[in-house]
């Protein structure tokens, strides 16, 4: 069995927002997330995979591909930190097996690129609630309840090994988990579209079961990270060596067009206002489509698409059953512990757990405020649609400076500028109701709230992209998904639940006095129930969005200044000290 533990340095090393609602929330997750997932128009953005690119050059006719994991180590330095030496071979047989290009592979990239563009639509489609819910005046206690449904991404480590360790050998032991998750995943879907609408409400005199929508979704989202366990696994033996960091740009570009497909198209679509003034020539009193056709429809898309995954894709069996296999789910356990308890492993997740704090506020509240100083939720949903090349380019651009030994030189740089964003997201918020006039909004606010958006992205993809390819560098691929998955699930957790905790306390932050009525209060539901029997009106003297703005951004340069240098350190701890040995 293997145990993981630090073995000291290795050898020399070369020199969720606030219009993504919902944890970009990666994102998922993200990265992803970006499940992860803050609360403007996506939320999820689910933090997931990165890799470090190889030296201009080696790929003339392809993007730079990152070079293989563990490619710091000399010779077989990074194998035999996991498995004995292997007997002598023939003189022939002693080289490195000829690299392969990226076109080589291309028919596998685009099925990594497609199963995450498919993990991106369920994240979308939960983020788009939390939207709706707000537009039937639903309390931010509420929604921080709902946002519980982006937990599974964030906890899907406790499960994990079991999709390591338990398989089918005959059909494939990624195929295993991927086939029946999606098969579930769909008819989940389509039996879904059925409820949907009336666990929502009718927005007049029903109001919308939100014990219920958290329910249903939670376990939306918990089929939906066992289906990324599995892909992030495969991800590491679909492709070669030379190729593997590929698989960072197929999660940032698919879960990005999966969140937009599933979140910014369908809120556009399901808005009668956007369709009346957009797509029809004759008005109608609902969208082209509902929540429960977009349902069905991608319902049935996981369907036929997992059959032909099933039927005609295979798995790679270029790697030896030793290699990737574990012993059984106890070792698998066991192995996670030993991972967990090394020292770089566990500094490093109780920095990130952390980090994310500052951000808070601005990603998981902003939006949600907009929608309640009047900003329409189909117009911030195509205020998006702009910024959609933006998210898949930015990744490409920023891997640049994320694929060297340092990646997190790039995290801490632009964890500042992000800070200072969450200032003027509250300013936003606080100028909105004193530009809004008779007909909505005039157009140069709408150019002012597309530039804050495209500004905010170069951060929060600095700092996601660093992340992933700093987990992707360090992260033994011997182990399967399990590494991977720690490392990306501790910097989901990172972002859900400080955004949690942020809409759980926007209501106690906020002071309402009860106007127009003598003796009255406003401070609990109750109490604002009889302020407008008795005549008044419950009126809003402390927003408790500001306060948490504030406070969040003093916290977040706090955690810049005390803790950014240690994470930038950990970049410098030898492959080693992130490697795992085998002992018999």
């Amino acid at each position: 069995m293997r145990r993981c533990h630090a073995t000291g340095r290795g050898g020399a090393r070369p020199a969720r927002d606030f219009l993504s609602v919902g944890v970009r929330r990666r994102r998922r997750q993200h990265l992803g997330a970006p499940r992860s997932a803050p609360a403007g128009l996506g939320r999820a953005m689910s933090a997931k995979q990165g890799g470090r690119q190889r030296r201009p050059g080696s790929h003339p006719h392809c993007l730079e591909a990152p070079a293989p994991l563990g490619a710091g180590l000399a010779g077989g330095e990074a194998e035999a930190l996991l498995l004995p030496p292997p007997p002598p071979l023939p003189p022939p047989e002693l080289g490195p097996a000829a690299p392969r290009g990226c076109r080589a592979e291309l028919g596998s990239v685009l099925l990594l690129l497609a199963l995450y563009v498919l993990q991106g639509v369920p994240l979308g489609l939960a983020g788009s609630v939390p939207l709706i819910l707000q537009s039937r005046s639903a309390s931010y206690t509420e929604q921080a309840f709902f946002s519980l449904v982006f937990w599974p991404f964030s906890l899907k480590l406790l499960w994990a090994p079991l999709v390591d360790a338990v398989y089918v050998r005959r059909f494939g032991r990624r195929k295993s988990w991927l086939v029946p998750t999606q098969y579930v995943l769909g008819l989940f879907m389509i039996g879904l579209s059925r409820r949907v609408d009336a666990l929502l409400g009718d927005g007049q005199g029903r109001g919308p079961d939100v014990v219920a929508l958290t329910a249903t979704f939670f376990l939306f989202e918990f089929l939906a990270a066992t289906q990324d366990i599995a892909v992030d696994g495969w991800a590491l033996t679909m492709l070669s060596r030379e190729n593997v960091g590929y698989a960072s740009t197929c999660n940032s570009v698919g879960q990005t067009a999966g969140y937009f497909l599933g979140n910014v198209l369908f809120l556009a679509l399901e808005s009668p206002s956007f369709c009346n003034k957009y797509l029809r020539f004759q008005p109608q009193p609902r969208g082209i489509v509902t929540l429960s056709d977009f349902l069905f429809f991608w319902g049935a898309v996981f369907l036929v698409t997992t059959t032909l995954v099933a039927l005609l894709k295979k798995e790679n069996k270029e790697l030896t059953p030793t290699k990737e296999e574990t012993k059984g789910i106890t070792d698998t356990y066991k192995l996670l512990f030993s991972i967990i308890k090394m020292p770089a492993v566990l500094t490093f997740c109780l920095l990130i757990l952390t980090a994310k704090v500052g951000f808070s506020a601005a990603d998981a509240v902003t939006g949600l405020k907009l929608v309640e100083e009047g900003v329409p939720k189909e117009h911030l949903a195509l205020l998006a649609v702009p910024m959609v090349p933006v998210q898949i380019i930015l990744p490409l651009i920023i891997s640049k400076y994320t694929a060297g030994p340092q990646p997190l030189n790039t995290f801490y740089k632009a964890m500042p500028f992000r800070l200072l964003f969450g200032l003027e997201f509250a300013f936003l918020v606080w100028w909105t109701p004193k530009v809004k006039h008779e007909g909505g909004f005039p157009v140069y606010y709408y150019v002012v709230v597309l530039l804050s958006y495209a500004l905010h992205q170069v951060t929060l993809y600095s700092m996601y992209v660093a992340i992933m390819a700093f987990n992707a560098k360090v992260s033994d691929p011997l182990i399967g998904g399990t590494y991977m998955t720690l490392l990306n699930t501790v910097s989901n957790l990172g972002g859900n639940w400080p955004s949690t905790v942020a809409l759980w306390l926007v209501d106690p932050l906020t002071v309402k006095e009860c106007a127009g009525a003598q003796g009255q209060a406003c401070g609990t539901p109750a109490a604002a129930e009889l302020c407008t029997k008795a005549g008044g009106s419950c009126v809003t003297t402390l927003d408790g969005y500001y306060v948490e703005s504030v406070i969040c951004v003093i916290l977040g340069f706090a955690w810049w200044f005390l803790f950014g240098p240690k994470l930038k350190k950990l970049q410098d701890e030898g492959q080693s000290s992130w490697k795992c040995k085998r002992t018999n």
